[in-house]
């Protein structure tokens, strides 16, 4: 690329970073929302057909791979894979990918600062939500943040068994969250409309952070349905049992959750949790929602392994 182009290309970027700070984000994404659900019949079959063909879609792996099987845009942007695509890694002492996407960014928190791009990070605290108690929970242990491209699966899967502890929504902005706005939008994971789910592991207290995005029309989760957008400022939390029978404890490769058009996950763990990243898992490269993502502080998971054979006596 010569000088000029390079020139046109940074023009180009600037002008799409500034129209982001110019659009009325929410009112487009609730309009968006209101089509996505709609069952328009014949209209509806033609978006997922665009879309299908403009993103290159694969939708030999879907479990419905004809467009015409979907009510709606949702029901195809939510849809099912083949389950035999996707094998979960059994191993114990690893940490399954989450999600189909690419990585962004992964490695350790720093004085509680999560690097974003080059030039940009932020806090913990500020992306739990500005709840300190929350944010101490995972000092000196490590983040991992995955991009969600229009064209892949967009349900979310547990990394590894939990059982949860609290979700918080935090209301915010919807700035796309497409690599070059993560390089542009100081903050952008932290700044942005999200659901914080906190899980208790055999590894420690595992935060999964479901981040919104320009036209996400809602987030859900399994237990709670639709969390996005309660509509307000106000952060909410929500404390569940993790003893009982009301305890809600997900397996290892369980669905957790699902975006509706797009977006984020930002995962944080304890100090010490993880012994490393696995191989490949670099910003940039492909990720494919049950391989290996991480090995496991061996100890740690080991002690679990122990007391469920101790309690199994």
């Amino acid at each position: 690329m010569n000088q000029q182009e390079n020139k046109k290309g940074n023009t180009l970027d600037s002008l799409k970073i500034a129209l982001q700070y110019m659009l009325p984000k929410h009112f487009l994404s609730r309009l968006v929302g209101k089509f996505a659900a709609a069952e328009a019949g014949a209209i509806t079959t033609a978006a997922i057909k665009w879309f299908i063909k403009q993103y290159k879609i694969d939708m030999s792996e879907a479990k419905q791979p004809e467009p015409e099987a979907y009510k709606t845009f949702n029901d195809f942007f939510t849809r099912a894979l083949k389950p035999e695509l996707r094998p979960i890694n059994q191993d114990a002492h690893i940490m399954a990918h989450p999600v189909d996407g690419a990585v962004s960014q992964c490695g350790p928190i720093e004085a509680g600062n999560i690097f974003q791009a080059k030039g940009h990070s932020y806090t913990s605290e500020a992306l739990l939500g500005g709840i300190k108690a929350d944010a101490a929970r995972f000092d000196g242990g490590d983040f991992a943040t995955i991009y969600l491209a229009p064209k892949d699966y967009h349900r979310i899967h547990m990394p590894i068994t939990g059982t949860l502890s609290k979700m918080t929504y935090v209301p915010g902005d919807l700035f796309s969250v497409n690599p070059l706005t993560a390089q542009n939008v100081p903050g952008l994971f932290a700044r942005n409309e999200r659901v914080v789910a906190i899980f208790e592991t055999a590894s420690g207290p595992l935060a999964m952070v479901l981040v919104g995005a320009t036209i996400v029309a809602s987030i859900e989760t399994i237990w709670a349905g639709t969390v996005t957008p309660p509509g307000g400022k106000q952060v909410f939390s929500w404390d569940y049992p993790t003893t009982g029978p009301e305890a809600l404890t997900l397996e290892k490769g369980a669905e957790m959750g699902r975006f509706k058009l797009g977006s984020t996950v930002v995962m944080l763990f304890a100090q010490d949790a993880i012994e490393t990243f696995a191989d490949g898992v670099e910003p940039g490269e492909t990720t494919r929602m049950g391989q290996p993502f991480a090995k496991l502080t061996q100890a740690l998971t080991d002690a679990e392994s122990d007391e469920e054979q101790v309690d199994a006596k």
